[in-house]
């Protein structure tokens, strides 16, 4: 796929940022570029250390007292990265967090290949094809690198794994997973050439999770928060499983089902 070109040397200050925020705060304006937006010291370090490629970063001496991160922009500038250098004000023009960190960064957005992805060679995989909240989906990806996970499989355009939102609550966590995005149907056809056991969670779900024998090379497909998994998202699972309640809930956020989930996998296959 072909993205247009952001080039921070070509551009004023005043543009650089402009840019920069259009990058935070809009979604098509993201996937145009191929890139994503962070700040916050962890997720600045987690993102160099696996590799990610920057496009710009922008750092203000005063509000950047972190030794660490100070040591990494003076790597990164010497590496040929752009970096630039702001004043506190300026640097809170682009800031979400009430206390500024004094680091942020545009990367370029990392996808793996479904045909060159084998869980077998990981932990459990998460298949998701809708996520109304942007922090559910950063608390499950976040749960995922916790038990190892081999990342996520994501069904359509639906979710957008760079929205700020999702990488706040990932706390840098999305920068250790692989992240798939492909077709319904191209997932099908994959799936039907592998030996890999696709789990649902449902209500209905025949087994208690607890009691289910989760295969070795498990994919757990979860639902949408509302609705849960559909007619034909179903029709691809191989079994379902439902989580227990004995209260008056009749369901679970989808973040903690799906952390539910994750850890009893762990538990059976890999504690």
């Amino acid at each position: 796929m072909q993205y247009e070109t952001f080039n921070p040397d070509l551009l004023n200050l005043k543009a650089t940022l402009a840019v920069v925020k259009r990058i935070k705060n809009d979604r098509a304006y993201r996937d145009r570029y191929n890139l994503f937006f962070i700040e916050g010291v962890r997720n600045f370090v987690r993102l160099a250390d696996n590799k990610f490629k920057f496009a710009v970063i922008l750092y203000s001496e005063k509000l950047l007292i972190a030794p660490l991160a100070r040591k990494l922009v003076r790597q990164l500038r010497r590496s040929g990265i752009t970096t630039i250098k702001l004043t506190p004000e300026q640097y809170r023009h682009i800031s979400s967090y009430p206390r500024a960190s004094g680091v942020a960064a545009v990367a370029y957005q990392h996808w793996s290949e479904l045909n060159n992805i084998s869980p077998c060679h990981n932990h459990c995989w998460v298949v998701l094809e809708k996520v109304n909240s942007p922090g559910n989906l950063g608390a499950l990806i976040r749960t995922s690198e916790a038990v190892s996970g081999g990342g996520f499989i994501l069904l359509g355009k639906s979710i957008d794994p760079f929205d700020p939102n999702v990488i706040r609550a990932t706390m840098g966590a999305l920068f250790e997973q692989n992240i798939i995005r492909t077709k319904h149907g191209t997932f099908k056809r994959w799936l039907g050439r592998r030996q890999y056991s696709l789990i649902g969670v449902s209500p209905d779900g025949k087994e208690n999770f607890h009691q289910f024998k989760f295969p070795d090379q498990t994919l757990l497909f979860l639902g949408e928060e509302k609705k849960g998994l559909t007619s034909q998202q179903r029709e691809l699972c191989q079994d379902l499983v439902s989580i227990p309640m004995t209260g008056k809930a009749d369901s679970l956020n989808v973040a903690i089902a799906g952390s539910l989930l994750l850890y009893e996998v762990h538990r059976q296959n890999y504690g």
